[in-house]
């Protein structure tokens, strides 16, 4: 039949897709053919829970898959039964909606009371684990706190020993610029000035000019190159 043929043909298509690794887009492409999704042929719908499972995105089919099993014409399929397992244990249980999962075990009459009882012991089984794992995770984090301190703290220790060495090499560096003769060297620079801007250099009259800014560049290099404690040169 057409229904068939169509549910064989998505079938196909979505294989296809998780081969070329476009496994984002299935349930997209799917929805575009089956834009009810109550509709979901169950073999579309279960390899869509197994895709989408497989590559831990579950959440995905959370909205489908309950609302598929919700709908009162599935409810009489062969099929309802494996999927709504299929589902508890591929989507709800991961996620840990485990009082959604509860709240649709009760809420489907296909269901006697030892079915539901078997899939309530499920669903406790899987809260106990998912109770355990964040136990087991708060417990290791309270053990990784007093080791992040430590190495917080001699981080904070290295810090400041080098913020203390840094303020030592500034405070040097200032004391060494404060013995340059500032004055000579703005009277040098100015001096350059005159010379470059305002004197001809081949004139006789700027010769003084530039023995006395000979002198004064000599007298500036030697106190920049001598030592720290040897007292500047008076002006």
């Amino acid at each position: 039949s057409f229904a068939e043929v169509k549910c064989s043909l998505c079938v196909v298509g979505i294989q296809a897709l998780a081969e070329m690794n476009r496994w984002r887009e299935v349930l997209s492409w799917v929805l575009q053919y089956y834009p009810v999704p109550e509709r979901l042929p169950p073999k579309v719908l279960e390899l869509c829970i197994l895709l989408y499972s497989k590559v831990r995105e579950p959440q995905v089919m959370l909205e489908v898959g309950s609302s598929w099993l919700r709908a009162q014409a599935n409810q009489s399929l062969p099929e309802f039964g494996s999927l709504l397992e299929l589902y508890l244990v591929q989507v709800l249980l991961p996620l840990g909606r485990f009082e959604g999962a509860e709240e649709l075990v009760r809420g489907c009459a296909v269901f006697d009371s030892e079915q539901q009882l078997e899939f309530l012991s499920t669903i406790c089984e899987s809260r106990c684990r998912w109770t355990q794992q964040e136990e087991t995770l708060s417990a290791a984090e309270e053990q990784q706190d007093p080791a992040t301190e430590t190495v917080l703290g001699v981080l904070s220790q290295k810090l400041l020993t080098m913020l203390t060495l840094l303020r030592r090499a500034l405070r040097s560096m200032s004391n060494h610029f404060y013995l340059l003769p500032y004055k000579k060297m703005l009277l040098a620079t100015f001096l350059l000035y005159l010379v470059v801007v305002r004197l001809d250099p081949a004139s006789p009259t700027s010769l003084p000019f530039i023995y006395k800014l000979v002198q004064l560049f000599r007298q500036a290099w030697a106190a920049v190159l001598s030592p720290i404690h040897r007292p500047p040169v008076r002006d």
